[in-house]
């Protein structure tokens, strides 16, 4: 699968939201791609859902965590190309292939971030993420402005041995691109939507597991320019001002949703819809 894209999926007992998810990665036109599910909660319920794509990979084992999970996930996976998307998560039509076609006309790009439109559990869009390249000060002294469901990456870097560090049980996605930066990994944007994020109210992001693991991450990678932490929001936000976060937008939005789990509804997105959710607000 030289020319595949892997997308690896850590699940725990969301059969609805996994649904969801796996119909956006299956329904990508252009690219061949598989869906490697690392389930930790057991086997699927009478009822629920299943997959019964030959595509899906799915693996019911116990795990020490998402990370665990992903890692284990990573390690199956069989694409050229590399994608994480939580069950919470879903691709926007024709987003893989324009990956595809990026890492194509970019020999030497590892990792590219695209941008992503924020939805409730009822699909009905919030927010729209401009995603910019992480700055290594920004990211480990304030947060990481990327999301994991727009990052896709070359399979090189697992070759290189760039896991998920699986002592985090929240924020080991900041902890891997810290990593990346560190070894100059080459990484660039691609400033179009390619995935929703859906806000369900237990985001690990905005967990107290999160808080209490950023004091871990700024020993393990460096508190020596913690006092400037507003200097490095404010130059972020001054990047994000540059490259148009802020701009109204109108915007197509399709996506599965609990009313239409077969298929796309398209629901729009308008105005100054920029901003991070109050209540997880960073």
């Amino acid at each position: 699968m030289d020319s595949a894209i892997s997308i690896v999926t850590p699940g725990f007992r969301q059969p609805d939201l996994l649904k969801l998810c796996s119909r956006s990665v299956l329904d990508q036109a252009g690219v061949e791609v598989e869906h490697v599910i690392q389930e930790g909660g057991g086997p699927p319920a009478p009822g629920a859902w299943q997959p019964d794509d030959a595509r899906v990979k799915l693996t019911v084992e116990p795990d020490h965590g998402m990370y665990d999970a992903l890692n284990r996930g990573l390690r199956k996976a069989r694409g050229a190309i590399i994608g994480h998307l939580n069950c919470d998560e879903q691709y926007l039509p024709g987003a893989l292939l324009r990956v595809s076609r990026f890492f194509a006309a970019h020999p030497g790009i590892e990792v590219v971030f695209g941008d992503a439109v924020l939805i409730d559990l009822e699909g009905t869009p919030l927010s729209y993420r401009r995603i910019l390249a992480p700055k290594w000060n920004h990211t480990r002294h304030a947060h990481l402005g990327t999301l994991t469901c727009s990052t896709f990456f070359r399979r090189s870097l697992l070759d290189r041995g760039f896991f998920y560090p699986d002592h985090y049980q929240a924020i080991g996605d900041a902890a891997l691109v810290l990593r990346w930066l560190k070894a100059g990994v080459a990484m660039a944007t691609l400033p179009v939507a390619l995935a929703a994020f859906t806000f369900t109210g237990r985001n690990l992001g905005a967990s107290e597991v999160a808080a209490r693991e950023k004091a871990i991450l700024e020993r393990e990678f460096g508190t020596d320019l913690a006092r400037l932490r507003p200097y490095f929001v404010l130059q972020h936000r001054f990047r994000k001002a540059l490259a148009g976060a802020y701009w109204p937008r109108r915007l197509a939005v399709p996506v599965y949703s609990r009313r239409s789990p077969e298929r796309r509804e398209t629901r729009i997105l308008s105005g100054w819809r920029y901003r991070w959710p109050a209540e997880l607000a960073r």
